[in-house]
């Protein structure tokens, strides 16, 4: 049996989205994602529509619902946490350069010697250790006063992120957020 051509289009025009009612989803979605204590998860009004995100993000072509009265475009990823104090954002391996841009690893310089402690070298060869927290110490036959130390870098518990404008124009503030039901 076919369906009229009218019946058909109708229906197709039920499921695509008017401008008005995507915007007002996007700002669902900022409000919900801005939602910090409790964080959306836990906000009854809030499980529809990023349940909803979470679906449509497995779709082919998605795109992010936006809010321009809420003052933010699409949200940014930022997988990784700061480094530790004293501790600087490093590839994942120093030594070697595969062309990777991910900062995964966080990385300092210790000096040994100023320390007062012994110089680190180990028989004129260069040598690796990993200790129990899992920070890997570089010794050099070169230069054992001088230990390289790099550790995994912290993720993120939320790793999406609207950037938010004032409304005063005077700049914007980042909300972090999970997408983790």
């Amino acid at each position: 049996m076919r369906l009229p051509l009218a019946v058909l289009l109708m229906a197709m025009a039920c499921t695509v989205q008017s401008p008005t009612r995507a915007s007002e989803w996007g700002c669902e979605v900022l409000l919900c994602a801005a939602s910090d204590n409790p964080a959306w998860q836990a906000v009854a009004t809030c499980r529809p529509p990023m349940e909803r995100l979470i679906d449509a993000m497995k779709q082919p072509g998605f795109s992010w619902p936006t809010c321009p009265e809420g003052g933010a475009g699409k949200p940014g990823y930022d997988r990784y946490a700061d480094c530790p104090a004293g501790w600087t954002p490093s590839v994942a391996d120093v030594d070697s350069d595969h062309g990777s841009s991910d900062l995964s690893r966080c990385r300092r310089v210790v000096d040994q010697c100023a320390r007062g402690a012994a110089r680190a070298g180990r028989d004129g060869a260069d040598g690796r250790i990993v200790d129990d927290a899992g920070i890997t110490r570089a010794y050099s036959q070169y230069d054992s006063c001088h230990v390289v130390e790099t550790m995994a870098r912290p993720l993120r518990d939320k790793p999406y992120f609207f950037d938010i404008e004032e409304q005063d124009g005077s700049g914007s503030a980042r909300q972090y957020f999970s997408l983790d039901r």
